[in-house]
């Protein structure tokens, strides 16, 4: 069985309305149907197996004109529900997956507010879909950092670079000291600046670093797109002698992502741009675990978290919670294989490195600063450089202030960035 836990809002009593909510998204309809034997319902229809009614609310969240037309009105009562459904209604199939535990229960009209809190799975069941091809493991493999985080930055071509001229950027970030290089999400395939053609350029200033450095730098480009298009693109990625695609999840759909994973060998970096439209009410869509989870049996090998202490409206316990999801196996907690890189990004620089050890300290993640390396002012390497510095400082017990007497960079960091976000 797959379980859901929600929290549901009604006027009416919560556990009629769980009810509901599991008949419709299971064996139910609102009248019996031909051919509807009560053998067949028992088999397919899902269980409310948990009701926790919490405190209720003076006022709806959302409007529902089913129970305005009934006359209905408070109090708003709330409960967190946990829904078991068979397993054998979905099959091995992510969109059917995704329709019965978010589809049309948050329009049911009983309720003035669903949001789907957690999703858990067996073994067995996980075991049917894709699993991360390359995950934590993979892509320190892939960027030769044995240890600690991979720090990476975002390049925006967006701003009107050429190909050539952003694969003349990746080439002093590679000089810079960068590990990773992600495309904007708002960039795939413009034409002042072609997939196709910016793969090329790109690659072709990564490959002259390794060749004298002997440091793989990894790019995640973005090849959001229409499904033939996106497996065309990563194919010439691999061509390229690339290790990373990106590919914006919420725009792309399980189905194209799943088939990436199937045909590919790349790196998928996920980003989730779009998901606050899932996740910012508190009384509808989403929380983080179950859309992560989703995406994992999809395949993705990084998932982006934001950032803490970052620019979006993202509470810090958030991320934090997020971060733990995708460095949690799904199923088996010995199944270290099944862990995606968390992404965080969001107004990071070498200021918001302590915080983050203390959220991961193994550094299995993607620090990802645009600004935080780019707008330093002693250049892009120096923004690197202020990071890693951060890093060791926190690693060795000193405050960033203390380390700054040694360590010029992150002084300069501190002193530019702290200066900014402080006023």
């Amino acid at each position: 069985m797959l379980r859901a836990t929600y929290l549901i809002e009604t006027p009416l009593d919560p556990a009629a309305v769980a009810e509901v909510l599991a008949g419709e998204q299971s064996s139910g309809t609102f009248v019996r149907v031909a051919g509807e034997s009560d053998a067949l319902r028992e088999r397919s229809r899902a269980r409310v197996e948990r009701i926790e009614e919490l405190a209720p609310l003076a006022a709806p969240s959302l409007s529902s004109q089913w129970l305005e037309q009934q006359g209905i009105g408070g109090p708003w009562r709330r409960a967190r529900v946990t829904v078991a459904f068979p397993t054998a209604n979905v099959a091995d199939n992510l969109p059917t997956l995704a329709a019965t535990v978010a589809g049309n229960l948050y329009d049911l009209g009983e309720s003035t507010g669903v949001r789907l809190e957690k999703l858990s799975l067996p073994a067995d069941y996980r075991a049917r879909f894709e699993r991360p091809r390359h995950g934590v493991a993979g892509t320190r493999s892939a960027s030769g950092v044995a240890e600690g985080p991979l720090v990476g930055t975002i390049i925006k071509p967006n701003v009107g670079l050429s190909a050539e001229q952003t694969g003349e950027l990746v080439g002093q970030l590679c000089e810079a000291g960068i590990d990773f290089i992600k495309d904007d999400e708002v960039c795939a395939n413009p034409a002042h600046a072609p997939i196709a053609d910016r793969i090329r350029a790109v690659m072709r200033h990564v490959r002259r670093w390794r060749d004298k450095s002997g440091k793989h730098v990894v790019v995640a480009f973005n090849i959001t797109d229409e499904h033939e298009a996106m497996l065309l693109h990563a194919e010439l990625i691999q061509s390229e002698g690339g290790h990373c695609a990106m590919a914006s999840l919420n725009w792309c759909g399980f189905s194209s992502v799943q088939a990436l994973r199937r045909r590919s060998g790349l790196i998928i970096h996920g980003h989730r741009n779009g998901f606050g439209m899932f996740a910012r009410h508190p009384a509808l869509g989403m929380g983080f675990q179950p859309y992560q989870l989703m995406w994992r049996l999809a395949g993705v090998d990084h998932m982006h978290v934001h950032g803490l202490q970052g620019k979006f409206s993202q509470a810090d316990a958030e991320v934090i919670e997020g971060a733990h999801d995708c460095l949690t196996p799904l199923a088996d907690p010995a199944d270290l294989a099944d862990r995606v890189m968390p992404a965080f990004s969001s107004g990071q620089w070498a200021g918001t490195v302590p915080a983050t050890v203390d959220v991961v300290p193994s550094g299995d993640l993607l620090f990802m600063a645009g600004g935080g390396i780019l707008a330093h002012p002693g250049g892009p390497a120096a923004g690197v450089q202020s990071i890693r510095q951060a890093w060791a400082a926190v690693r060795a017990g000193e405050t960033l202030e203390a380390a700054a007497r040694h360590a010029g960079e992150l002084r300069d960091a501190l002193h530019f960035f702290g200066r900014k976000k402080h006023g």
